[in-house]
């Protein structure tokens, strides 16, 4: 992605980009992807019906995870308050979306690359998080 580059260009910037956020950003949207292919392949299966929660949590966390990182990206006038918000709400829905998944990994691999993603982007929130606090 191109998150640091274009950043890093904005003139509040001025080339000072926190790595973790960088990070983080690319992870919200490479989630977002993720868990929307999988809502997809979801009720794309056999027994889409049983899998009604888990396409509910797919999209709640893609919709999540995309006004996450859209404000995250935004340097003018950033509220750090909100994204330290965004990213503790992201990390939940990841970890939401996360668990649902893994429980039908076993039969769908959507399902089991999704829970991947939802991990690392979870795990990225709270690093993101952590390095806004210092």
């Amino acid at each position: 992605m191109h998150a640091q580059e274009i950043i890093s260009t904005h003139p509040h910037v001025k080339g000072s980009t926190n790595q973790a956020l960088i990070r983080c950003i690319e992870e919200c949207y490479d989630c977002a992807q993720a868990c929307t292919a999988c809502a997809d392949a979801c009720l794309g299966e056999d027994m889409a019906k049983e899998l009604a929660q888990c396409i509910r949590l797919n999209l709640d966390c893609a919709d999540v995870c995309h006004a996450t990182g859209t404000i995250a990206t935004r340097r003018t006038g950033s509220n750090q308050d909100l994204i330290r918000s965004m990213l503790e709400t992201l990390a939940l829905a990841c970890r939401l979306c996360g668990e649902e998944c893994e429980r039908h990994a076993s039969k769908h691999e959507h399902c089991r690359i999704c829970a991947e993603a939802c991990r690392s982007c979870e795990q990225a929130c709270v690093e993101a998080r952590r390095s806004m606090m210092a």
